[in-house]
């Protein structure tokens, strides 16, 4: 014989069913005995439940050996049973517009279902990694996650990002607002990358509110990237001189010239990141705030910040290369050294500019310029130090 039994009380679903065991020596004239079914409560019900919290099953009666919560989209939510067998509560929370069925078994072997569906999102929150999936990058590239939407939570979406190395990396997660003005999380190393590291980040997000204005997210992302060689580029606007080390080498020194001083022409000085190899492109002074100084396609073209401040081929300032800073900004040289440099140059690696003739430290947003900050400053912008 089996039985069940629903009801509704304060909110909560309960629901209890009896199911028929065998047995070689229980009571009655069939020498069956019951398996006693778990009386159990669901913190969430009906079909529009809100979604963004643990699914916690509570046995009103009797004890829980074992919950299973699956999901219509064919995923399943794990979870940890108390030690009293009384309560099972999800690992991750419930993500909205999905319908879930709970089974609970009893020590006993009885068993209980239910089912509930949480409402749609209102708003979706999605987000941009860098660097991409499976690349090797420079020795100074941050993990860097731009989200679609405001992240007030922070605290709450930044226990979901687990970031793994394949040497035990120490690093933190730091917030800013992006040049772009969006919502910011990079994680950055203490120090520099070891050449060879492996990286994955896993970000649970899926069921994640993401505050106001925010929106849930809906999905889980995961990436991961190798460091290449050790490599830097040391930028010494005094001397002119852009000097390129591996492992601690100088293998290669190109006369330079660097922004004129005195004003916004200026170049910023710094730890800049290789943000990316853009080849030729056109470089229009009205895009960086300087008027109608300059207009040309311009080759060999290393992004170093969002400002604009690049690395690039500058033929037309031949004179001035290794003898006087004399660029809008950039740091220039001749077709030969930039064809060279852009042949070695990985995104990722760091320039590390010098010199009295600046216009100020690249801050942690503009770019990846969060190696400007000491580690301490950096591990405070963390929601979670």
């Amino acid at each position: 014989m089996s039985h069940i039994r629903n009801a509704t009380v304060a909110g909560t679903a309960v629901l209890a069913a009896a199911l028929t065991a065998c047995s070689g020596g229980g009571s009655g004239s069939g020498g069956q005995s019951v398996a006693s079914a778990p009386r159990i409560m669901v913190n969430l019900t009906g079909q529009q439940a809100k979604a963004g919290s643990p699914v916690k099953v509570t046995a009103t009666d009797g004890t829980l050996s074992r919950v299973a919560v699956a999901s219509d989209k064919g995923g399943a939510l794990a979870g940890t049973l108390s030690a009293d067998g009384k309560s099972w509560t999800s690992t991750r929370n419930a993500a909205p517009g999905t319908g879930y069925t709970v089974q609970a078994t009893a020590r006993d072997g009885g068993t209980a279902k239910a089912s509930f569906a949480t409402a749609a999102p209102g708003k979706v929150n999605k987000l941009i990694l860098a660097p991409g999936k499976n690349t090797t990058v420079g020795v100074a590239q941050p993990l860097s996650i731009v989200f679609d939407h405001p992240v007030k939570n922070r605290a709450a979406v930044e226990k979901q990002l687990k970031v793994t190395t394949s040497n035990h990396t120490q690093g933190s997660w730091g917030w800013m607002r992006d040049y772009s003005g969006k919502d910011r999380a990079d994680w950055r190393p203490k120090e520099y990358w070891k050449p060879g590291t492996k990286v994955t980040l896993k970000a649970d997000l899926n069921g994640t509110d993401s505050g106001t204005a925010g929106g849930f997210f809906v999905r889980d992302y995961t990436t991961q990237f190798t460091i290449g060689r050790s490599q830097s580029m040391k930028v010494n606007l005094d001397t002119k001189q852009l000097s390129v080390y591996q492992d601690g080498r100088r293998v290669k020194q190109i006369p330079v010239s660097g922004g004129a001083p005195g004003g916004e022409k200026a170049s910023w000085k710094g730890i800049a990141v290789l943000m990316s190899k853009e080849g030729t492109i056109n470089m229009r002074s009205e895009t960086v705030g300087l008027g109608s100084t300059y207009d040309k396609m311009v080759d060999d073209s290393m992004r170093l910040t969002w400002s604009g401040m690049y690395a690039h081929a500058a033929p037309w300032n031949a004179a001035y290369f290794g003898n006087t800073n004399h660029s809008s900004g950039c740091i220039g040289m001749s077709d030969a050294d930039a064809d060279s440099l852009y042949a070695l140059a990985q995104v990722g690696d760091p320039f590390e500019i010098t010199g009295a003739d600046t216009k100020g430290t690249v801050s942690p947003e503009n770019g990846y310029g969060e190696w400007n900050l000491s580690w301490a400053d950096w591990q405070a912008k963390s929601a979670l130090h």
